[in-house]
Formats: C-alpha cells, structure tokens, sequence
C-alpha cells in the first residue's frame, strides 16, 4: 500500500511546495520509490517545477488537471476527467528521478473550491464533497510506493480532500510568528477531522525551512518551537539561500 502524506501551512511562501518536490525528488533519486505528487494548490507552484509553465498551460487547456475533477465533481452530467490522462509520468527535470509522477493542478480551482460546499449528494445521498480524489484515486493509489499531497493555504474543503486520503502530514514553517501562527489550528482541526472519519491522521512534524541564522527572529523562533512544539520538530532545518531557491525552477 502506498503511503500518503500532505504538506500543510495556512501561510503562504513558506517553503510548502518546494519541501513536497523536494522531499518527492529525493524518493526517486536516492531510494528508488515510485512516487506521485497530487498538487491540489491552486498556485500551481508544485506543478510547474516539475513539467514547467508551457507544459502545464496545455495540460490545463486540455482539462487533464485536478480542476477539472473537481468540476466534474459539480456538474453531475459532465465527466470529462481522466485520471491516466491527467497524470504525467516521469516528470521532474533533475537527471536522477526517474518514477516520480504528477496530478497537476490548476488556477482554475480558485473558483471551484467555493463552490464545492453546495454539491448534489447524489443517488442515495453517497456523494460527499470530502471523498472526491479518494474516489478518483482509489484505481491508481497503490501503483505508486510514496504519495505527497501538496494543499492549499487552507483548511478547506479541497484540503480535506488530501487529508482524506493521507495517513500523515508535515507542516513547513518559517520561524516567524506569522508563518506559526496557524499550527495549533492545522493540530486541532486535522484530529477533529480524523476522529470525525475515524481514520488516523498523523501529525508527523514540523519542518523549519528558510532559516537564516543572522535573524534575532528566526532563532527565538526556533527556540520558542523547540520549548513548546505543537507537533514534532524535525532535527534538519533548511537554510533560505540562492541555490536552494534556484533548484526549484524548472529548467528544461
């Protein structure tokens, strides 16, 4: 069986998607897992590292993203996602991943997500707006070793959507009382949604990324995690610099 895991922060630049990539890239590369990436932010940022922007305009012009699952999802009529379309295999431009696979996502389910709330239940009221990818997902999930499921800045319906489906998450997180705000509120809300499905939905840690060691700010903030973490603290901490941020953009 496969292994899902999401990443997760209600703040936005905090290293999210390029943690998923990377952690992903690193599967393939140095453990030879076969692994997919589900991007269901709709910042696309995840998406575009791995095929680039040219690839994922045509991809979203031809409705083989996550938007339109979801679109299909409330128009009952119109089923017009394909999942062994929509998934590009072998992606990723670093020479070493070879199994690493992508569900890319779309601008487009800005506009969806809203409206996800009001869907038809369906026949015999089985249709919950929760189960959506896991019903989508559910033929493929276990060809691949490691899922990563990159969400969105929030703790909406399409989130829960990746919390459905994941055994686990990770939340990355900058130092800064801005970027930790929301942790105890991602702790609380992901064991509320747990219980409330009974299924286990571990939070497995938090991962500092775009440390800078000259911040007064960034090193009381590692302190003050490591005092009283509202999750795990993982021991490697990511360093902000040019190289890093540089590996992140596709170069074909």
């Amino acid at each position: 069986m496969a292994t899902v895991i999401s990443t997760i922060n209600l703040k936005g630049g905090v290293g999210k998607s390029t943690t998923t990539v990377a952690v992903a890239e690193m599967m393939s590369a140095e453990f030879d897992k076969k692994v997919l990436v589900i991007d269901l932010d709709p910042q696309t940022n995840a998406t575009v590292m791995l095929v680039g922007e040219q690839e994922w305009r045509k991809l979203n012009e031809e409705g083989n993203t996550l938007a339109q699952l979801f679109k299909d999802a409330l128009e009952p009529d119109s089923k017009k996602f394909d999942i062994k379309k929509a998934i590009q295999k072998q992606v990723s431009n670093v020479d070493d991943v070879a199994s690493l696979d992508l569900l890319p996502s779309s601008l487009d389910l800005i506009d969806v997500q809203d409206r996800l709330a009001s869907m038809s239940s369906g026949r015999f009221y089985a249709e919950n707006p929760v189960d959506i990818l896991r019903r989508a997902t559910r033929s493929i999930i276990d060809d691949y070793d490691v899922v990563l499921v990159d969400c969105p800045p929030n703790l909406g319906i399409i989130t829960l959507n990746g919390l459905r489906i994941s055994a686990g998450y990770i939340i990355p997180t900058i130092p800064d009382v801005l970027s930790t705000y929301g942790i105890p509120q991602i702790v609380s809300r992901v064991k509320q949604f747990s219980d409330t499905i009974a299924e286990p939905i571990e939070a497995l840690g938090i991962v500092v990324s775009k440390y800078r060691e000259q911040s007064t700010v960034h090193k009381d903030g590692l302190r003050q995690m490591k005092r009283k973490p509202d999750a795990p603290l993982f021991r490697t901490i990511i360093p902000e610099n040019n190289q890093i941020a540089g590996a992140a953009e596709f170069k074909p």
